[in-house]
């Protein structure tokens, strides 16, 4: 299957004076491990609920489900915000010191190391969700960027979340994060994370039957957030640009893409809901095609959280817009 052939910068580091912040009076290794089960257990049974942070809102919609209410849960990412050039201020990196349970995506996340290394917190448990999903190369290995495989060269897609299967298996290491901080409650995490991975199972099954005999198995997305969901489900993503949505792509590159959507009979060109339309726009009046949402669930805007939107929600309009695009 295709995935993306480009990819826009992405920011890597704290700028030093946020490290400063917290350097003078924070020591030692703060990142204890990639995932739970090699982190020291917190004290339990002390009356209170976890402080958990998580980076932005497909982490935090999937930690609020495997919590219930043993937990206060927070997203440092704001709702609106673009999480791919975001980077902490020192009110952020405070409450990345004090969390219980820290929990990221991968890779979106360049500034998480050394925010870890700056606030440490011996007893925190830090878990990276897409730790153990095999993610898919997101441009060419003579390509160069921030967020690479050192040994090939290669820069990796973070964009799991937008396959249900995926996301369950994300749910499942969040899973084991808050059973490593609270085995006190290992029961209620995990009843509740079967309970949401049900949904996540009926949202596959949903897309499975609606895309298995769609007439065309080909689209084009304005951002290249959708090869984990293209695979998953037998279809062919064509982004303009690469894994961060604000890289702009080149007069050659607009020109592949018009003549690919020409020969396959592309009618509708996807952009998303956080960053400006325009590239997509200027595709589709190229071609005399129509725009929609495709969103990357990278973050909930206004409009989403006035109808009560949530990942699921959104996962299902995203299936309504595929299926109506693809019909055509």
């Amino acid at each position: 299957m295709k995935t993306s052939k480009t990819i826009g910068k992405q920011s890597l580091a704290v700028s030093a004076g946020l490290a400063l912040v917290l350097l003078s009076g924070c020591g030692g290794n703060a990142n204890q491990a990639n995932n739970a089960s090699t982190v020291p257990a917190n004290n339990v049974n002390t009356g209170k609920k976890l402080n958990v942070v998580t980076t932005f809102y497909p982490m935090y919609e999937f930690s609020k489900q495997v919590a219930g209410d043993h937990a206060d849960v927070i997203a440092l990412i704001p709702a609106g915000a673009e999480p791919h050039d975001w980077e902490p201020s020192a009110k952020d990196m405070a409450k990345v010191k004090e969390a219980d349970i820290f929990i990221y995506n991968g890779i979106v996340e360049g500034w998480v190391d050394k925010a870890l290394a700056s606030a440490s917190n011996d007893k925190r448990v830090v878990v990276e969700a897409s730790k153990g999903i095999n993610l898919m190369e997101g441009m060419h290995e003579e390509e160069e960027g921030d967020a690479h495989n050192a040994e090939e060269g290669t820069i990796l897609d973070p964009h799991v979340w937008l396959d249900p299967v995926l996301a369950q298996k994300e749910v499942e290491s969040i899973q084991a994060a808050f059973e490593q901080a609270d085995p006190a409650n290992k029961e209620d995490y995990k009843k509740n994370a079967e309970s949401y991975i049900a949904k996540l199972k009926d949202l596959d099954e949903a897309y499975k039957s609606g895309l298995k005999d769609v007439k065309n198995k080909d689209f084009v997305t304005q951002h290249a957030a959708f090869s984990y969901l293209a695979k998953q489900y037998g279809l062919t993503q064509v982004p303009i640009a690469g894994l961060s949505p604000e890289q702009e792509p080149s007069p050659g590159k607009m020109a592949d893409i018009i003549k690919f959507a020409k020969e396959h009979q592309v009618t509708t060109i996807f952009f998303e809901t956080l960053v400006d339309p325009k590239v997509a726009q200027t595709v589709a009046n190229e071609l005399g095609a129509k725009t929609d949402v495709l969103n990357p669930i990278e973050g909930l805007t206004d409009e989403d959280k006035t109808k009560n939107l949530d990942y699921i929600g959104i996962m299902k309009n995203n299936l309504e817009a595929l299926k109506k695009a693809l019909n055509e």
